[in-house]
């Protein structure tokens, strides 16, 4: 059985597409059930964030299943087929499982290493398993692409050092206090920087949040997205000796805090350091403050060494984390190929031991009176028949199996003695098996989860028929 996925991401679609395309973790359970009922489809999974729409399938049928993709995507969001097409990508079995490897790794994300991605993707899991929307190979395959998401962050160390300004703020400050706990911030300016700064704050421990702006209403609505305090403007001074952390992006074309007005403040906190973060451009700080004692300021400029510094380091933990991820893909790939072809191998030697028992039958029933001795030899004779003439294609397989068109001699191999394997849902009628044969060569070679020598291998094939 194969894996395919289907979808988009903030490289391939622009967000108005995207929200289309979006899942509701309240109408999940509904959408993965609907989705199994689909044809073609025997077990399926939905990753959907904020940057990703990627649907996942375990297909019966590879062609089958991914039009039944294609259709529940079409109906969901009110697209077309072919305008869904244009902005969604589309990988199977190798390029399927190595997509989502990376993704749970964040190789894939907006930002280089994110841990976020790894319990969305562990959620995504729950949610189908809840849902009965699994089944064996999706569960393993989920499953190895969790357990190899921590291998890379635990072996890497890729999700270590911060890559935004607003996570490079937060290392400066550990960097300045140690510990950020119980310490109180002081924001100036309630855009979006600004905010983005508090979150990454608040979440490695500071306690108390004031926030003050010229606009006095945004101020307030910013404060109360941290149980903190709006101030005015005009009182910005009266506060701020009683802050650790002062985080500064105006959009001011001047200075709003210069080094006589620091003086002051710094004089009443009585020698009590302060770290001030000036995110803003044109700065907000007169640089003249980094010289007073007890001040530590940083401008966007110091921000931006820190996050180039720490993303080459991200970009080197990705080179070892592909590594693991290769080792990784191998390791499930001989346990995919090794469940593919066992029931193919076991059809192939019950429809032979049927055949043969059925001519034993007709044959002694046609040679009359035989001894025992004689019944013997002819049983012998045909099991030598069927061991030796299934000897060759069975070694062939076992070794294919290992290698990447492994499941498309396994997939020949069930069409051309029309092999049933048990537990597997028949598959659909072809309506011509010329028709079908050209269908999934231009299919094959097409797709990036299909090994490109296999496909030419098959169309070389029909062109000499």
């Amino acid at each position: 059985m194969l894996i395919a996925v289907i979808g988009v991401n903030h490289r391939t679609a622009p967000l108005e597409v995207r929200e289309k395309l979006s899942f509701a973790e309240w109408a999940m359970s509904d959408s993965l059930k609907k989705l199994l009922a689909c044809p073609g489809i025997d077990g399926c999974a939905i990753l959907s964030t904020c940057n990703r729409t990627e649907i996942y399938i375990a297909p019966v049928e590879l062609d089958t299943g991914m039009s039944s993709v294609w259709s529940f995507l079409s109906e969901k969001s009110g697209l077309d087929i072919s305008e869904i097409k244009n902005y969604t990508f589309c990988h199977t079995l190798y390029d399927a499982i190595r997509h989502m490897f990376r993704v749970v790794a964040g190789l894939d994300s907006m930002i280089l290493g994110e841990t976020q991605i790894l319990g969305q993707v562990k959620r995504a899991y729950e949610m189908a398993l809840e849902a009965g929307s699994t089944n064996v190979v999706l569960n393993t395959f989920f499953q190895q692409a969790i357990t190899t998401g921590k291998r890379i962050r635990t072996e890497t160390g890729i999700d270590q050092n911060p890559v935004s300004i607003p996570y490079a703020a937060v290392e400066l400050a550990r960097q300045n206090f140690g510990s950020l706990e119980g310490r109180s911030v002081l924001v100036i300016g309630a855009g979006e920087m600004s905010e983005l700064t508090v979150v990454n704050l608040v979440s490695n421990g500071v306690s108390s949040v004031i926030v003050s702006n010229r606009s006095y209403d945004r101020a307030v609505a910013l404060a109360e997205k941290f149980n903190g305090t709006a101030i005015k403007f005009d009182r910005l001074f009266q506060y701020m000796h009683q802050t650790d952390i002062v985080i500064s992006s105006t959009a001011a074309q001047h200075y709003i805090i210069k080094c006589q007005e620091m003086q002051a403040v710094m004089k009443e906190r009585a020698g009590k350091p302060m770290m001030i973060i000036d995110i803003a451009v044109p700065r907000d700080i007169d640089p003249e403050v980094r010289k007073l004692a007890g001040v530590n300021l940083y401008d966007v400029d110091h921000l931006t060494h820190v996050v180039d510094a720490n993303l080459e380091e991200r970009r080197q933990a990705a080179v070892s984390a592909e590594g693991i991820i290769e080792e990784e893909l191998d390791e499930f790939m001989k346990w995919l190929s090794t469940r593919f072809v066992v029931p193919t191998i076991t059809a192939l030697k019950r429809k032979a031991d049927e055949i043969k028992q059925r001519e034993l039958y007709r044959a002694y029933n046609r040679l009359g009176d035989l001894t025992d001795r004689e019944r013997k030899i002819i049983g012998a004779l045909a099991n030598s028949i069927v061991s030796q003439l299934l000897h060759d294609p069975v070694i062939k397989l076992k070794q294919y199996a290992l290698t990447p068109e492994g499941h498309l001699y396994t997939e020949i191999l069930q069409n051309l003695f029309n092999l049933e394997l048990e537990g597997q849902r028949p598959q659909a009628k072809m309506a011509s098996p010329e028709k079908k044969k050209r269908t999934n060569v231009r299919h094959h070679a097409g797709s990036s989860g299909w090994d490109q020598g296999a496909a030419a291998m098959l169309a070389d094939g029909m062109s000499r028929e």
